[in-house]
């Protein structure tokens, strides 16, 4: 073991040293975030982690010849040392045998794929790009971008899509995540984002955590929950499952899936009742109010335990504890927005915490917490279908005038608003759009109803698709391009909190590999458009965008790579480079809306839109766990993480007669799959949750509907009506695709084919292996 910097070794006093660490004091040791498990001519690389939206810092172990070999945490002041499972593996795809690195074609998906020149799979897919929008129209082609590509390669998605394709359509994965949350944050507040920081959770009173598994989702985030509750916080979560953070509360509400608008309004009504709401914020800070309060008259307790299945008491003792601390906060995560009035799920939650007051000071606010690594940023610059650079509306004049501008083009040249990733499935389907680039994405796991989703993507007549694995997407396109992983290119995100900070390269990409933004580049080059994309690399396209957001709610003009570099993170808005970001929102009682103040919503609650029936009785509702993140492209291929959660499974109340490792078929209006059961009481009895990280035929998201939110077009993926059964085996998991000539890796194959559940996913249920 060597220090990093032993010349720095501090003096210390043996009298002060804990129990235990005389011996490492008197050998002159440092703190022991200062050490590193370092062997000759190795080189640390800080950056961050490419997985969640907490962005834990890391260190990248780098050999004498240039390869990335390790990880290590990194003292940053997000995750302070800690990283989760997913974190600790992500290093070991950087060098991965699954690496693509070679362009893959063929002209038709009956053929098999060959590896053929750079040269090859670009001109013909110019050639098809031309072919199909001088025959159909320029929207006849399509681009789906990403959620956890550096913002600099969403920026250029969203402008290559509108310059170089010159299409309307283009959207993003982040339509899957936290769409629902954007729009109740415009709608209330006028800013998409957080309004507080991480660290204000050590400093609340009472910490709401609504449809979030923080533990397996984002289990370094856990650290901020453990210490506000040293702090003597209470804690409320709202669940349908008792996760592994909702054990440890004081309340958990585990209410009926699709109920949540129903829960808050009750909440809202017991803190109107009881004379709890702060009348004089709302007076100086809110317009709206006399609306919703009245709207709330109308979800008494009683109302609203019939319709959520939870006990009034429960209700009003969420109510009070919330209101009656001295300051409060909430955060919110998929469970909330993953509905079809997901946007007014979140609008009910900034409802309760602005009517108490719980708004823009340290340790009271309102957050969303963000899914992928750039969920937050992903969604800022350009490449959402209704949104320009900056967080412009596509569809503002003014907005318009502005970026076009700045992209040398005439407005009448910039197209108008497109349809969301959803939809654009559904003009796939009827030959609409029949051309479609894919970056960062892999529908065929992450959309729900895959039947529809295959349908759409088999009737394209070119597809191509970036990635630096085989995804089951991208096994299904006409053209892959190998493409970096995030440690083989630099590049900034915004985490959930919106701190942007900087992703540093780490080790070249293998021979025959290229960067996303090379890849856009040359395809702008031969669609006439290179004067335009004139970028040799991340740093030349970051200070475009610093320029296309300068201004605008959505400032990044103020943050440079070096600044981001010497402080770590930087939140935005930044309108100048002398300015320290803005970790906390509306500290001034001020919102974004031209008015400057909060604009509260209505919401009346609706059923879901899957219906209930004597053959569907049930809610299916899906979610993330520890070992595996979205689509899996990535982490099922991590033998470690494979080990640990080889496959999907059922969790079903004991009250069904089922035991643990029982055949159980799912069956929805989409069709049905079979997975071994977890018996658990953390789940309710009407209840079933399968984990989506799998594609068909153990895909829950064959089995969930493609209903969306009318606001933010998020699917349902939450809830929708189902019925379970006994079957006779389960279905077996498939192995990830591979290119021509590779082989599954062997590490990832064992355990992928055991039939019983994990044992222990998070300590929750009964299971044991016999």
């Amino acid at each position: 073991m060597t220090a990093t910097d032993p010349s720095r070794a501090l003096p210390l006093d043996p009298s002060v040293a804990p129990p235990g660490t005389r011996n490492f004091r008197d050998a002159g040791g440092i703190p022991a975030d200062r050490w590193h498990a370092d062997q000759n001519e190795e080189t640390l690389v800080p950056t961050h982690c490419c997985f969640c939206g907490v962005q834990c810092g890391m260190y990248l172990r780098v050999d004498r010849a240039g390869k990335v070999f390790g990880v290590e945490p990194r003292n940053h002041d997000i995750n302070r040392m800690r990283l989760c499972p997913k974190g600790i593996n992500a290093y070991q795809q950087v060098n991965h045998p699954d690496r693509l690195t070679a362009p893959l074609m063929r002209r038709n998906r009956d053929e098999p794929f060959r590896e053929v020149s750079w040269e090859e799979a670009l001109d013909h897919t110019v050639a098809e790009i031309r072919r199909i929008q001088g025959e159909y129209g320029n929207d006849a082609f399509g681009l789906l971008g990403g959620a956890s590509l550096f913002s600099e390669k969403t920026y250029l998605v969203g402008k290559f899509a509108r310059v170089a394709l010159k299409t309307k359509h283009v959207d993003y994965n982040g339509r899957l995540c936290m769409v629902s949350a954007a729009g109740a944050n415009k709608l209330a507040f006028g800013i998409d984002r957080a309004g507080n920081p991480f660290s204000d959770i050590l400093l609340t009173d009472c910490l709401l955590i609504a449809g979030s598994n923080v533990g397996e989702c984002f289990p370094v985030m856990t650290q901020y929950l453990w210490g506000a509750r040293d702090r003597g916080a209470s804690l409320i979560v709202v669940d349908p499952r008792q996760t592994a953070i909702a054990r440890t509360a004081d309340v958990h509400v585990a209410l009926k899936p699709g109920t949540d608008s129903a829960f808050f309004n009750a909440v809202l009504h017991v803190i109107v009742a009881e004379g709890l709401t702060d009348e004089a914020y709302l007076a100086a800070h809110a317009t709206g109010w006399d609306e919703v309060r009245a709207t709330v008259a109308e979800y008494p307790p009683s109302r609203s335990a019939r319709i959520c299945g939870v006990p009034e008491e429960q209700i009003v003792q969420v109510a009070r504890m919330f209101a009656g601390a001295g300051k409060a906060m909430a955060w919110h995560a998929r469970g909330v927005e993953h509905h079809s009035q997901g946007v007014e799920n979140c609008l009910t939650i900034i409802n309760l915490c602005v009517a108490t007051g719980n708004i823009g000071k340290p340790g009271a606010g309102y957050g969303t917490i963000t899914g992928q690594g750039n969920g937050q940023g992903g969604r800022e610059h350009g490449q959402k279908s209704d949104l320009l650079p900056g967080g412009r509306s596509i569809s503002n004049p003014e907005h318009r005038r502005q970026i076009c501008e700045i992209w040398g083009i005439e407005e009448s040249e910039l197209p108008p608003a497109g349809t969301s990733m959803m939809e654009m499935v559904w003009q796939m389907q009827r030959a609409e759009i029949r051309g479609l680039i894919g970056i960062c994405n892999n529908p065929f796991v992450s959309l729900p109803n895959y039947a529809t989703v295959k349908e759409g993507y088999d009737t394209l007549q070119f597809h191509a698709q970036f990635d630096f694995f085989l995804s089951e997407t991208a096994a299904n396109a006409h053209v892959v391009f190998p493409v970096t992983v995030w440690a083989e290119d630099e590049g900034v995100m915004a985490n959930a909190e919106a701190r942007v900070v900087k992703h540093n390269k780490a080790q070249e990409p293998p021979a025959g590999v290229r960067t996303d933004t090379w890849v856009i580049c040359e395809l702008a080059k031969r669609l006439g458009a290179g004067d335009k994309f004139a970028f040799p690399d991340s740093r030349s396209v970051f200070e475009e965008l610093r320029i296309a957001s300068a201004g605008t709610v959505n400032d990044y003009y103020g943050i440079t790579y070096e600044r981001l570099e010497e402080t770590g993170g930087i939140s935005w808005p930044c309108p100048t480079t002398e300015h320290p970001g803005t970790p906390r929102l509306f500290e001034d009682g001020r919102t974004y809306h031209p008015d400057g103040r909060i604009h509260l919503q209505v919401v009346e609650w609706h059923p879901p839109m899957d219906p209930y029936s004597e053959e569907y009785p049930l809610s299916l509702t899906t979610g993330r766990t520890v070992a595996h993140f979205l689509s899996g492209n990535q982490t099922r291929r991590l033998g470690a993480l494979v080990e640990q959660t080889p496959r999907p499974w059922v969790e079903v109340h004991p009250s069904h007669g089922f035991r643990n490792g029982d055949p159980v078929r799912v069956v929805t209006r989409r069709g049905s799959e079979v997975f071994p059961a977890l018996v658990t009481e953390a789940i309710r009895p009407d209840t079933v949750f399968v984990p989506y990280h799998w594609p068909v035929p153990t895909a829950a998201n064959a089995l969930t509907v493609d209903a969306l939110d009318p606001r933010s077009k998020i699917p349902e993926y939450k809830v929708c009506a189902a019925r379970i059964e006994a079957a006779e085996r389960v279905d077996e998991v498939p192995a990830p695709p591979t290119a021509p000539g590779q082989l599954a890796y062997p590490e990832t194959q064992v355990s992928r084919t055991d039939p019983l559940p994990p044992t222990s996913p998070q300590g929750r249920g009964t299971a044991e292996r016999s």
